[in-house]
Formats: C-alpha cells, sequence, structure tokens
C-alpha cells in the first residue's frame, strides 16, 4: 500500500528515481554486449504513439524486435498513449517475455472469441461505482473486445521488474479533459497526466498521489475514503478513450473521417444495451445463472450509462488535489473530480512526459502507428517545446511537408540541446513501397478486431519489426553517441555496426 498522503515535491518521486538507478546497471551490461562502452549509462525513451488495434499490435512487434536485438535491456523509460498503452502494460504482465506475448496475441486472434458474459458482468460491478462513467462501458465491453482481453491485475503489480531494473521504467499517458481549452488555447503543460507502477499524477505540477490510491476520495492533501485500486482493464479503457472529448470528434472524426466513424459505429451495434440484454439472457439459459444477478442490477446499470452517455461523462475521478493548499491554481485545488481521457487528444505520442527535465533522455526513439500523417507528433510536440522553451530538435514546416509525401522508415532530428530524437513512421516507403494506402486502409483506426485475422496480424508484426530491424545500424551509432557523452575522450569506443 503506498502513502496515504498527496506528494508534491519537484524532480522525480522517490520510488521512479531509485528504480532508474538500478535500471542503469542492467542497460550498462546491455550497452556492453553490443559493443559499445560507457562509464555511466545514457538515457534512453522508447515512445509508442496512438492507433487503436493497430497501434497495439505494431508496438508489440517493435517491442518483441528491440528485444531480439539486444535494444531493449537498453533503455530506460517506455511510454505511449492509446493503443500503444496496451502493448506496453503486456510486457509487464508478461514479466517481459515477447516470444509468450507474441504467441498470446497469435492464439487470441485466432480464436476470435471474446467473453461478453464476463466483461458484462464486469461493467455492471463498475456501474455501483459513485464514479462511474463511460470509460468504464468503453473498457469492459469495447477496447476488451478489440483486444480479446481482461486482464485483472494491476498497475502497482508491475512494481517488482521495474524495482529490480530487469525492464524499462513505464509511463502511461493521460490527459485532463478539463483543461482542454487551456490546451487549445496555450499547451498548457498542467492538462497532461502520467501513470506509473509507483505513482499517478501532473508532472508540470510536481504533484502526485500513490497509484494504489488512484481513484481514492483526497481533501487536503489527506485520504478520505479508500476505493479499490482500478484494475488494467479499466486503465486501458482510460488510456484509449479517443472518444471522450466531443469537440475533437467534430474536428478529427466526422469531418476528416466521417465514413471510417459511421462504419466504426455500425459495427458497434451488437454492443447496444439491448443486445447485451438478449445475450445476457441467452447465458443465463445456458448457464443456470444471470450473471449480473438480477434484473434490478442491469437497469441500474442500464439508467446509469444512459445519465452518463447524455452528458457524454467520461473518465470521472476523485481529484486528489481538492482543497489542496499546497496548490496555488485554484482551478486544479477547487474542483471534485477529475475527468481523465485519451492523451492522443492532445499529441498523440507522450513527448511531454519524456521531455521533463527531471528525467535527463538523452535518445529518445519515437515510435508513430498513424494511419495519416507520421509527423503531425512531431509538428505538434515542436510548437509546444518553443511555446514552452524546452529544448526539442528544430525542424521546419516544408521539410515535414516534403516528408509526409514519401515518409522513410528513419529520421533523425538533432538540436544544439537537448534529445536526439530518431522518428519511425509505421507505413513508409522502405517497407511498403508504394503501397502505403493500401496498407493504411487495411489497417485503418476505426476497424474492429473482427476483421484481424491472423494473417492480418502477423503481417503487421512483420513490418513493424522490419523497422526496427532495418534501422539497427542507426540505432546502435546514436546510442554509441550518446554513450560517449559518458566515456573518456581518449579511450577508444567501439560498437557493432558492421
Amino acid at each position: 500500500m503506498g502513502s496515504s498522503e498527496v506528494s508534491i515535491i519537484p524532480g522525480l518521486q522517490t520510488e521512479e528515481k531509485a528504480a532508474v538507478e538500478r535500471r542503469r546497471l542492467h542497460v550498462l551490461k546491455a550497452l556492453k554486449k553490443l559493443r559499445i562502452e560507457a562509464d555511466e549509462a545514457p538515457v534512453v525513451a522508447v515512445l509508442g504513439s496512438g492507433g487503436g488495434l493497430r497501434a497495439h499490435i505494431a508496438c508489440l512487434g517493435v517491442l518483441s524486435e528491440m528485444k531480439e536485438q539486444g535494444l531493449l535491456d537498453a533503455v530506460t523509460y517506455l511510454a505511449g498513449v492509446s493503443g500503444s498503452t496496451w502493448a506496453i502494460s503486456s510486457l509487464y504482465t508478461n514479466d517481459g517475455d515477447m516470444e509468450a506475448l507474441e504467441a498470446d496475441l497469435k492464439h487470441r486472434f485466432t480464436r476470435q472469441e471474446w467473453d461478453v458474459a464476463k466483461s458484462l458482468q464486469k461493467t455492471i460491478q463498475a456501474a455501483r461505482s459513485e464514479n462511474y462513467s463511460l470509460t468504464d462501458f468503453w473498457a469492459y465491453m469495447v477496447i476488451s473486445k478489440q483486444t480479446r482481453e481482461l486482464p485483472e491485475s494491476h498497475l502497482s503489480n508491475m512494481k517488482k521488474p521495474v524495482e529490480e531494473g530487469t525492464l524499462p521504467y513505464p509511463i502511461f499517458a493521460a490527459i485532463d479533459n478539463d483543461l482542454q481549452p487551456s490546451w487549445q488555447e496555450a499547451r498548457a503543460p498542467e492538462t497532461w497526466f502520467e501513470f506509473t507502477p509507483h505513482h499517478t499524477g501532473f508532472p508540470a505540477l510536481g504533484a502526485y498521489v500513490s497509484i494504489t490510491h488512484f481513484g481514492s476520495k483526497f481533501k487536503k492533501g489527506r485520504l478520505v475514503r479508500t476505493h479499490p485500486e482500478r484494475d488494467l482493464t479499466f486503465l486501458r479503457g482510460l488510456w484509449g478513450s479517443a472518444l471522450g472529448n466531443t469537440e475533437v470528434i467534430r474536428e478529427y472524426i466526422f469531418d476528416k473521417h466521417s465514413s471510417c466513424f459511421y462504419s466504426f459505429a455500425d459495427q458497434l451495434r451488437n454492443l447496444t444495451l439491448k443486445g447485451l440484454w438478449r445475450r445476457a439472457v441467452a447465458n443465463a439459459k445456458s448457464t443456470g445463472c444471470l450473471i449480473f444477478g438480477t434484473l434490478s442490477n442491469f437497469m441500474d446499470f442500464v439508467k446509469k450509462t444512459g445519465i452518463c452517455a447524455s452528458k457524454w461523462e467520461w473518465g470521472t475521478t476523485h481529484n486528489f488535489l481538492y482543497k489542496h493548499g499546497g496548490i496555488r491554481d485554484t482551478i486544479m485545488s477547487s474542483r471534485k473530480h477529475l475527468r481523465l481521457v485519451d492523451a492522443g487528444l492532445a499529441i498523440n505520442t507522450p513527448f511531454p512526459l519524456v521531455l521533463s527535465p527531471t528525467r535527463e533522455v538523452h535518445l529518445i526513439l519515437s515510435f508513430d502507428f498513424s494511419a495519416g500523417d507520421p509527423f503531425e507528433t512531431i509538428r505538434a510536440t515542436a510548437d509546444y517545446c518553443r511555446r514552452h522553451k524546452i529544448p526539442f530538435p528544430q525542424v521546419e514546416e516544408a521539410e515535414l511537408d516534403l516528408w509526409s509525401k514519401a515518409p522513410a522508415s528513419c529520421y533523425i532530428l538533432k538540436g544544439e540541446t537537448g534529445p536526439v530524437v530518431m522518428h519511425f513512421p509505421l507505413f513508409n516507403i522502405d517497407a511498403c513501397g508504394g503501397d502505403i494506402e493500401a496498407w493504411s486502409d487495411t489497417y485503418d483506426t476505426f476497424k474492429l478486431a473482427d476483421t484481424y485475422t491472423l494473417d492480418v496480424v502477423v503481417l503487421l508484426l512483420a513490418l513493424a519489426k522490419k523497422n526496427v530491424r532495418e534501422n539497427k545500424k542507426k540505432i546502435l551509432r546514436e546510442l554509441m553517441n550518446v554513450a560517449g557523452l559518458y566515456y573518456p575522450k581518449d579511450s577508444a569506443r567501439s560498437c557493432c555496426l558492421a
């Protein structure tokens, strides 16, 4: 059980700092195996963008190939938004066993099964909570169907390998939906919210609470009422709740991808409450048990879901900063609740979380699983960094426009200060040739899991792996360069680039 108090301190949380220090020893060993010498371990972060099921599968492919090539052991931080968080969290629930994880993924999409009874049961249980929102329905009834998983473990269960340093330190991103106007107007850093195996909170404020108390009720910095830690299925739904903001839906879905959205909505018809009732009754007849107990329980669930839908309420949780005297921002401390949604609604990759100077990242490997412009995340991050004087490689709009017309598999961006950024578009001319549009159509963001046959999954895994494998030399070269910061200038360095 974590601390029952709100933590407001500058810099890294104590637990993260200790875990990162232990990780350094493993990174040094990994670099040595790659024939890269360093006295101290550089900090390398791997980022995964959003992109629904496409991002989930492609991110698994990236992690699998990085493990195979000996690169994952040289990574300090793993961070993701939306679909990538589903893949990254799976890495930890499987103790880093990528072979078993990949086999399980293929098995799930070979069966083409979904345990609707169990998912419905979990949703109805969640509806008894005072902070039930559409995120609960989305998590247990939609995301579980997409991934064909219903993990009941918790983020705090990931502490052991992280604290031992055997796996990178994971960071999962969300944003405060109530601060969307501040984001649109000023790209406010306070918008970003992070989750780790130890804590959750606002990095821009240095305000955190133990992950075991996420969702519990606080007042004036003290725990008032404890709520059970939310399971990983719910968190995956929260991290991937791209429909949580109505303005963004209007701008980015209805205006730009209306045909895709309506196709997606059509496929969701089987998830209507009426349809669920039929399936629940059928399940009761076959098993002799009504999974949610009584008709009354079901109707309460229907009523709550309808109310949330009418308000379009997502990601509601108690604000641990409520009435906290250490927060000068009255908006942050006056709200009883937070409403957290998919960070892809701000920037579709977690750059803001790893660019914090407290994390001292030297090299960022940014894997972009977008179906559209793979440089939109770079544009948005560059704008964010300019506004807040955060070191980031300078990018020219004209150059990004040119790259986006025929993206290559890897771009290396360097500035006078700040981290080196390696950006890897999933769909690129090196791997896809002239068929980028066809690949993008096959793996459209709004296609449901039912369209993902085993062959489709395997092809996407192979594409993501190829992007890592074909760029291994470039990754090693940049690893060697940042490792050189910690190695005597007059000493010989070597790296297996042949």
